[in-house]
């Protein structure tokens, strides 16, 4: 049985993976996944194909505000790139192997280098709402984990290493980016949460003791299955508010999409350069 759920969750991306095929000229080596507020970042790329959600045969789509949902190839600086502008959470209902599905199929179409980015909660009390912050590293607070159950064994091993969740070539790319740009990036550590609610003061200082600098909805099961296969992953936060009980204010979503979209000069040049400088490999 167990087997059998396994090829059947193969073949659809399988059947994901040979539409997108269908559509594009060249995989690019690099994807990048936009999250809340980011999904401007289409704008830099030239000779646009977009291919929505609920074209591709089994990806999921959401009603997220700041997640228009679609798959899009293009070019930025001559370089093919994939951008997935949007993703689906845990928190509308879906069960892990859909939230992680668009990036396991890049994955699976063998892109070897992806972008996680997010609109997240500063918990690091020397960050302020429009900072960017590398992640270096997360806490998994969801009470999930996207690799229970049986192993993929085409993807990789039952046991993952975790040591190096986001890799550090791709991080010390970013780093230089940011240096050329004269613009500061913070280093840090991102707890992931399920969500939909946004957290409480009590827990935004638990979350500080455990060691966490941010905290937001996403990315960590991404994360986690992008790197048990093998995918070079890179994580980028856009603090768009401070946690619960650090500043004397109501937490809304309408919010930290504007906060994200003031970013959006440091957040777009950084990628592009990153990205550049990435190129092939």
């Amino acid at each position: 049985m167990t087997a059998t759920i396994n090829q059947q969750i193969l073949q659809k991306h399988d059947e994901a993976k040979t539409y997108i095929l269908t559509k594009i000229p060249v995989v690019p080596k690099t994807a990048v996944v936009l999250g809340s507020g980011l999904g401007e970042f289409v704008d830099q790329l030239e000779n646009k194909i977009i291919l929505p959600f609920q074209d591709i045969p089994h990806f999921k789509t959401t009603k997220v505000e700041g997640h228009k949902g679609a798959l899009i190839f293009g070019y930025l600086q001559k370089i093919p790139v994939f951008l997935l502008q949007g993703r689906v959470h845990a928190y509308e209902g879906y069960e892990h192997h859909d939230v992680v599905f668009g990036v396991r199929t890049l994955g699976r179409l063998g892109v070897k280098n992806i972008i996680l980015t997010n609109a997240s909660g500063g918990i690091n009390l020397s960050y302020k709402p429009g900072d960017l912050a590398l992640i270096t590293d997360h806490l998994n607070l969801t009470g999930r984990n996207p690799l229970v159950g049986p192993n993929f064994d085409e993807f990789g091993p039952r046991f993952p290493d975790m040591g190096e969740a986001y890799n550090r070539e791709l991080n010390a790319l970013f780093d230089q980016s940011a240096k050329e740009l004269n613009q500061t990036l913070h280093h840090g550590v991102y707890a992931g949460v399920l969500g939909p609610t946004y957290e409480t003061p009590a827990e935004i200082r638990m979350f500080r003791t455990l060691g966490a600098d941010m905290v937001g909805m996403s990315t960590v099961p991404e994360a986690i299955v992008l790197h048990h296969m093998g995918v070079r992953v890179a994580g980028v936060s856009c603090i768009t508010n401070m946690g619960a009980g650090i500043l004397n204010q109501k937490l809304k979503h309408e919010d930290i999409k504007d906060e994200a979209l003031k970013a959006m000069s440091f957040f777009t040049n950084l990628l592009k350069l990153t990205i550049q400088k990435i190129g092939d490999q």
